[in-house]
């Protein structure tokens, strides 16, 4: 389950790629928590506050209750923190109460967020959205042991899939045909060490559209920073070629292939989705 489904208090817009946008509707009434009230508050520069009796705890644009769960008979109220924006999910705040102490908070995050929180029946695991080439740990949260390394994923494409199993329509991003196995191993061998970045640089974008001849692409941004490094990516089934550019220093984008050597519906599809002239 989503982070956006289980917030209910918020509106969500989802993005493909598992970042969303993040809108404020009403205020959240105060949260009974361990003989004491957690609040969030707006303050005149429109910050939210997170506080327990008064007493702040957190702050930033937006604040969202999301549950209260039982961890080993400890309570713990989740909360996201964050700037918003376009996939952009926010930071996961934990707060509980010790035994005989006083409450304590914990979170997992930075700017532009942290995996959704997905609670066990003695912790919880922030298991992180990869983007195509990357590596990245999972951690383990309790109020006990505080945050830990569970373990590391990497990035995978779903095994024995090919060209002809791609489906454009069933792209929400284009970033979505890298799962496809045969799309995955040519992105590498045509992008090597750039594949991260490229991959970035489209994640924030929209439905693949289509050429007269079957080619699909689309355009997309890097998040929080649309304009800096856009990237362009298209997928040829029939041919099985793949197509890719990125805007960079230069006047012109970077190609991958050369875009010279671009069929001319591709180029045509780059420059008008990228707003090239």
């Amino acid at each position: 389950m989503t982070l956006a489904s289980r917030l209910s208090s918020a509106l969500f817009i989802w993005l493909a790629g598992g970042g969303f946008a993040l809108a404020q509707d009403a205020p959240q009434p105060p949260i009974p928590f361990e003989g004491g009230s957690l609040t969030i508050t707006e303050t005149e520069d429109l910050d939210k506050v997170l506080a327990f009796n008064g007493e702040e705890l957190a702050r930033n644009y937006v604040v969202y209750f999301d549950k209260i769960v039982e961890l080993n008979g400890v309570k713990v109220a989740l909360f996201a923190v964050g700037d918003g924006g376009n996939q952009c999910g926010p930071a996961e705040v934990m707060v509980w109460k010790p035994q005989g102490g006083e409450v304590e908070t914990a979170t997992v995050g930075e700017d532009c967020g942290a995996p959704p929180a997905a609670v066990t029946g003695n912790s919880i695991y922030f298991v992180p959205y990869l983007l195509p080439g990357e590596s990245e740990a999972v951690q383990v949260w309790s109020p006990d042991t505080g945050l830990e390394v569970a373990g590391t994923i990497t990035y995978a494409p779903q095994p024995g899939t090919g060209w002809q199993d791609l489906d454009p329509s069933k792209f929400e991003n284009i970033i979505g045909s890298f799962k496809n196995e045969a799309v995955y191993e040519a992105s590498k061998k045509l992008l090597g060490d750039k594949l991260t970045d490229v991959a970035t640089g489209l994640s924030v974008g929209g439905s693949p559209e289509t050429t007269a001849s079957g080619i699909f692409y689309a355009s997309g941004c890097v998040p929080h920073a649309c304009g800096s490094a856009d990237a362009f990516m298209a997928v040829d089934p029939h041919g099985q070629k793949l197509y890719f550019a990125q805007e960079g220093d230069n006047p012109e984008p970077s190609g991958w292939p050369e875009i010279n050597t671009w069929p001319a519906e591709v180029k045509e599809a780059m420059k008008s989705s990228m707003g090239q002239q």
